[in-house]
Parts: structure tokens; sequence; C-alpha cells
């Protein structure tokens, strides 16, 4: 800001303009008026097209609170991938955003972030940073523990990815057809699931449980991906690729009405969802399931 209602330099969304002014007011550092709408003399809420303007109070006007210089942000290789080029080069700060939120603004989800250094030394996502601050972002530490069993969420662009973790045991929930967003996000939270998705945007939504970035486009590398940064604990050809739900043994009668002809004849071992009753057996794709789960068990079990 150099004057009075101007912001220069800085690029941001509405809202962030006016988390800013409020965090300048609360600190006693400016004062600022809107003027009300036609019609709407008591409206508190700031909304494009509102009038308002911002001038220093007397005594505390303090240019560098929003152009509080620059920083330098260093990212793990690991995280290239989301800034490209801008790694190491001079980041302008306003004195009011938080790290994180710089992290992110950067390209960068937070679910992707380990530890945080600042001159060398860890801070939390909520730190401040001040000009002429040196700011190293490392990548989330794997194996990636967690306080809860791992249950998984997976947006509709996962759904290879999710039947193969379901082959492997893992509780792997998917929806399809798209719910949106901020279905997703809720579901997240209401069930504590770890969010996986390639949709940057999805992850920086602040009401999901947990999220993860999945960084490969190929199904096997992405099921890699996700066994290596969780270790969930692997019990092959107990969930429903179809559903999610759990597999019981069943034998021949009891399955014969859900079989193809000369099926029941041919093969002797099936299993069934308790919950939406799809029956199994080693017909001709298993050799191709088997691989997967060797694979598996044998990098991860």
């Amino acid at each position: 800001m150099d004057g009075p209602g101007r912001f220069v330099g800085y690029r941001a969304t509405l809202p962030q303009v006016y988390r800013t002014l409020g965090k300048l007011v609360e600190r006693g550092l400016v004062e600022f008026e809107v003027e009300a709408r036609e019609g709407k003399p008591d409206a508190k809420i700031y909304r494009p097209g509102s009038k308002w303007s911002c001038s220093p109070v007397p005594g505390f006007w303090d240019p560098g609170l929003v152009n509080a210089g620059e920083i330098t942000v260093e990212f793990a290789p690991e995280l290239r991938v989301f800034v490209g080029q801008r790694d190491g080069s001079p980041v302008r700060v306003d004195g009011t955003s938080t790290l994180g939120h710089v992290v992110e603004s950067l390209g960068v989800p937070l679910t992707e972030v380990g530890v945080l250094l600042v001159n060398g030394e860890p801070v939390a996502a909520g730190h401040t940073p001040r000009g002429g601050e040196s700011v190293t972002v490392a990548a989330v530490a794997r194996p990636q523990t967690s306080p809860e069993p791992l249950r998984f969420l997976l947006d509709i662009h996962l759904g290879t990815l999710a039947r193969r973790l379901r082959l492997l045991g893992i509780d792997a929930a998917y929806e399809n057809p798209d719910i949106g967003d901020a279905a997703l996000a809720a579901r997240s939270a209401a069930e504590h699931r770890v969010l996986l998705s390639r949709d940057r945007g999805l992850l920086r939504r602040r009401e999901i449980f947990s999220g993860a970035y999945v960084y490969s486009h190929h199904p096997a590398e992405q099921l890699d991906d996700v066994l290596s940064r969780f270790a969930p604990r692997l019990a092959p050809w107990t969930r429903c690729t179809s559903c999610n739900g759990t597999l019981r043994a069943a034998d021949r009668e009891t399955v014969r009405d859900h079989l193809p002809d000369s099926t029941g004849q041919t093969y002797d071992s099936f299993a069934q969802c308790v919950d939406c009753g799809q029956t199994y057996w080693k017909g001709a794709h298993h050799a191709r399931l088997d691989a997967i789960v060797a694979d598996a068990m044998a990098k991860f079990a």
C-alpha cells in the first residue's frame, strides 16, 4: 500500500484483501470506512461493488506492514513439480499472511509440506514471514503416520487406484458419479478419511480431514506412491473392488444364482460381498490381479 486506499505490487483475491484489512484494524494500524450500499445501511459484510477507503491512523502508519519486503523460499526436490522455475526466487510478503498461505500461493498444497524452516529454525505454518528471511520447505516425511486407522477417499479421476487399493484390502471410498469438491471435502471430514486427489484446489479446502496429492498419472505408480507414503496394512482379497465392502467365503450353492452359465461347474472357490452381493472367483483376470497383489506384497508388506 503506497497511500490511502491504494494497494500496489501485490495480487490478492477480495477475501484476502478483506482479511488483511481486518488484521490491520485489529492492530490499530489503519481506519477504514465502508460506504453502505443503497437499501442496506447496516450491512457489515463487504461485497464486490462496495465502496471503501483506507486511511492511516495518525502516528501508526507503517507501509512496511503491507509491503514487508522479500523472502527466499527453497523447496525440496519432491515439491518442485508444483513450483517449477519459481523455486529459490524472491517472494514478496505483506506482513500479515502466514507462511502456510505464502507456500500455498506458490502452488504447493500444505498436505505435501513437511518441516518448515526459517533461517534454519523450525516454525509452524502460522508463522508470519518478514523481509529478509530464508525459508526452506521440506516434503512430508514418509511413511506418514496417522493417529487413526487409515481410511481413504478418492476423487472421480482415481477409479483404477481405488479398485487396486481395495484389492489389497485397504478401505478406499470412491464417488462415481462425481459429487463435487464440497461434498468430497465434507465426507472426508465426517468420516475421517484421507482425501487422495490430483486436484490441488481440492486439497487446499480447509474442511478436509487430511489429504494427499497423487503425483503420477499411471495407476501402478499411483499405487506405489500411496503405499510408500502411508504404509497401510495389506490384506489382499478381503474387500469388494466394486463397492469397498467386506468379502466373505461362499459356497457354490449359495452363489449359484449370481454366476454366469457353467461357471459353477468350472470353479470351486468363491467369495461374496456382504454389502452389495458381488460374487468373486478365480476367473480369466485372476492372473493379472494376482501379479498386482504379489508386486505390492513384495515391496510393502
